[in-house]
């Protein structure tokens, strides 16, 4: 029996995993061994004819996709079945049809069956296709040849080129690869991502500080006598006079920033416990606090506050009566406490309430 009948045989039975390669040939169980490299009846659209190694690696990979099996072919270093020849090739290994175009069965079908023995001894008789007697055999008749040329010659003529190309593609790119980009400069977006942070860094810079130089603000205290001037080197500020600063959304002039608060006593925040309130942000009712204060009602309490991120003390006066207000002290208004009725701001510079919140926080 040849190569491809012995192949077919075993196929149709199911009984592949006894064909066994040991060193450079297959044993087909205890019945048969060939050579790997031994050509089979079956020839390939191309002309060629499969050896029994490539057929092999294909019945038993058949069920996976043609391209997974050509690149694991590839790997194992062994000839592949193409695309067009997959389905026939097939059907005939597996029994469905009887016979095919492309077998040529050009050796005796009935070669002598060795016994166990002799195979184990390597003695088996095989198809030797380089051997001189089957050499012999092929060209031996003139007629046999010219019709392996005009077949070939006619294989040929069909070979469907497209079908090979597209066996033989791989991916090249995916859809992650197609995001990549060459030759591009992205330079702009650097930059603009630069001064994004630049812009930011200055906003937050003068979000720290109050609009007045910290000795500007001590030492406008210690002339009204509120009793808390240190001196700046004591404080860690630099005593190099700086520029005022203006936050945006009011106007600050020189001197300690003005808090006004509600006159009236039935409010929440009033001149009694805005003190404990902003400092330490507790809250005591004002007629808990009055009891406690003693004297008569304060006209101005100054408020500290430490801002521990800059080690900067910020001083603010806490006042209740607008009226007592001159032109200039108006410019030093940072904050307002208010409840909204009309008569609260009967005193104020301002013309209504837009005017009032537009100048003041």
């Amino acid at each position: 029996m040849d190569p491809l009948s012995a192949l077919r045989d075993f196929t149709v039975r199911g009984e592949l995993d006894k064909i066994v390669r040991v060193n450079d040939e297959f044993r087909f169980g205890t019945d048969y061994a060939f050579p790997c490299t031994a050509e089979t009846a079956y020839r390939s659209k191309q002309g060629n004819l499969y050896t029994l190694e490539t057929l092999v690696y294909f019945i038993k990979n058949h069920h996976i996709k043609h391209t997974d099996y050509l690149q694991n072919a590839r790997t194992h270093r062994i000839p592949t079945v193409t695309l067009p020849d997959r389905k026939p090739l097939l059907e005939y290994l597996q029994g469905k049809v009887s016979s095919n175009d492309a077998i040529e069965f050009l050796v005796p079908q009935n070669p002598k069956p060795s016994d166990a023995a002799a195979v184990d001894r390597g003695d088996a008789e095989e198809y030797r296709p380089e051997d001189p007697a089957f050499m012999g055999i092929r060209a031996g008749s003139d007629e046999v040849e010219d019709a392996e040329n005009s077949r070939g010659k006619a294989n040929f003529e069909s070979v469907n080129y497209m079908a090979m190309i597209r066996a033989l593609e791989r991916p090249f790119k995916d859809r992650e690869a197609l995001l990549e980009c060459k030759q591009r400069d992205f330079y702009s977006v650097l930059v603009a991502a630069t001064r994004r942070e630049e812009e930011r860094q200055r906003i937050e810079s003068h979000q720290r500080k109050d609009g007045l130089v910290a000795k500007n603000r001590i030492m406008g205290a210690d002339e009204r006598g509120l009793g808390f001037w240190k001196d700046g080197d004591e404080l860690g500020f630099d005593s190099t006079p700086k520029p005022k600063m203006h936050l945006k959304g009011s106007k600050i002039g020189e001197g300690v920033p003005i808090i006004l608060v509600p006159s009236a006593f039935q409010t929440l925040i009033t001149i009694y416990n805005v003190k404990e309130f902003l400092e330490d942000g507790v809250f005591i009712p004002t007629d808990v606090k009055a009891k406690q204060m003693k004297g008569p009602k304060p006209d101005c309490v100054t408020v500290q506050k430490k801002f521990s991120r800059d080690r900067v003390v910020t001083a603010y006066e806490v006042r209740d009566k607008p009226s007592a207000l001159k032109a200039e002290d108006w410019d030093r208004v940072v904050a307002v406490f208010v409840l909204g009725k009309e008569w609260q701001f009967k005193d104020w510079p301002f013309k209504d309430h837009v005017e009032i919140f537009n100048k003041s926080k």
